[in-house]
């Protein structure tokens, strides 16, 4: 006759901890547990997940709104630092019980509480660091410090079975990289922003375009309305210069990109006789100028970086793959763009679904399960952490890219809307 639960229990008081219902799958995991904990922005994220990747129950917290709303405006994508640190630390509490309650999931049972500490707003990062460091103390648990950016890159291996290495562009509010993902902690960096990122360069546009006035897009983000405006917009109407044509490097810039939409708003301004703050009456096809001029710049450093991984066997020569995450990454017309390069250089292109590009307590559990796997990373709770706002992902192989000198083949971004 087989023991009961209860009996099987109180043999083995250590497999306790883990052994329950799952709320999510009904299923009973024998297996470690880590919470994961994302404050490096402006959203407040936790979640629970097991060691297979599921995801047992997770809650986020999301300031968009208030910065939307905010008179107040910063470089930083628009976010607010001190708003967003109050934020953090108004709801952070609150987050990572429900994520604990819908997991059905006590602090003593966790095998790990992994956390962002690099790269991200420097009061932001503080408010996720110090809850982490206070409950990891309290219930004597391991913590796992997670780079946002390996974070954003591991999360389709969290869905699916994609084995290194693997080439990854990351693109967000505050970050634009090309990098290949050798391992869960080894990362070659063959390109980054050299000034303002993607998902910043789309929100600039989109504030100076006064689009929180538009109907349709008071309650999105820059990004998000430049991406719905642009579907109904004519992107020939306004040529754009393509950044960095004339330069053989995978690296990023957009700052040219918006000194030319202010310059092009502010003479459609002049023209309809209106002031700074009032809707153009040319919106759509600016905003689909704007978001063209972006996609083509990502594909082309991103068939560059391709090129480069080929040239030096950096990518398996059977079925190579780009994985493309981050906030940006969850706009259909630039994932358009990069299968556009992927088709002809017979690469897969995968990008996980919208709510996994954006920031979330999910990535940062899900890296921490990777790391938790492997030993790597893991300090025990009373080892003091420090949040570093900027922070390089892997190797730099940066000037080795720019030195091979890859030239690109011509291809049109042609995409109809």
């Amino acid at each position: 006759m087989f023991p009961t639960k209860a009996k099987l229990l109180q043999r083995l008081p250590n497999l306790g901890r883990t052994l329950r219902c799952s709320p999510v799958s009904g299923k009973t995991p024998y297996s470690r547990l880590v919470l994961g904990i994302e404050t490096s922005c402006d959203d407040t994220g936790a979640a629970v997940l097991d060691e297979t990747g599921e995801i047992l129950g997770e809650s986020l917290h999301s300031q968009t709104e208030v910065h939307l709303k905010s008179p107040k405006r910063c470089r930083t994508g628009g976010i607010i630092p001190p708003v967003a640190q109050q934020l953090h630390r108004e709801h952070i509490g609150r987050v990572v019980q429900e994520a604990l309650d819908r997991s059905n999931v006590d602090p003593s049972q966790l095998s790990a509480v992994a956390t962002t500490v690099k790269p991200g707003l420097a009061l932001s990062l503080g408010i996720g660091l110090e809850f982490s460091q206070r409950l990891v103390k309290q219930h004597n648990k391991p913590f796992i410090p997670i780079h946002h950016m390996e974070a954003h890159a591991l999360t389709v291996r969290m869905l699916q079975p994609v084995a290194f290495p693997f080439l990854v562009l990351l693109v967000s509010g505050g970050h634009s990289l090309l990098a290949v993902a050798r391992g869960v902690d080894d990362f070659l960096l063959l390109g980054q922003s050299l000034d303002i990122a993607a998902g910043d360069a789309l929100d600039k546009v989109a504030r100076r375009l006064s689009l929180i006035k538009h109907p349709q897009c008071s309650t999105l983000s820059g990004g998000q309305a430049i991406e719905l405006l642009a579907k109904d917009g004519d992107r020939t109407k306004f040529l754009l210069t393509t950044p960095m044509g004339k330069t053989n490097d995978c690296c990023f810039s957009f700052s040219g990109l918006h000194h030319q939409v202010t310059l092009m708003i502010k003479k459609k301004e002049a023209e309809e006789g209106i002031e700074e703050g009032t809707l153009l009456s040319c919106v759509n096809d600016i905003a689909a100028a704007t978001q063209h001029t972006v996609a083509t710049h990502l594909a082309k450093r991103t068939h560059r970086a391709i090129l480069f991984c080929k040239a030096n066997n950096l990518l398996p020569s059977s079925n190579p793959t780009l994985v493309v995450s981050g906030g940006v990454a969850s706009n259909q017309y630039i994932r358009k763009a990069l299968s556009i390069i992927t088709d002809k250089e017979e690469v897969s292109l995968l990008c996980p679904p919208a709510k996994f590009c954006t920031d979330n307590g999910v990535m940062i559990a899900w890296n921490g399960v990777e790391r938790l796997r492997e030993g790597k990373g893991i300090l025990p709770p009373n080892v003091d952490v420090c949040f570093e706002p900027k922070a390089p992902l892997g190797v730099d192989m940066i000037a080795e890219v720019r030195a091979s000198g890859i030239k690109l083949p011509s291809i049109k971004i042609r995409i109809p809307n």
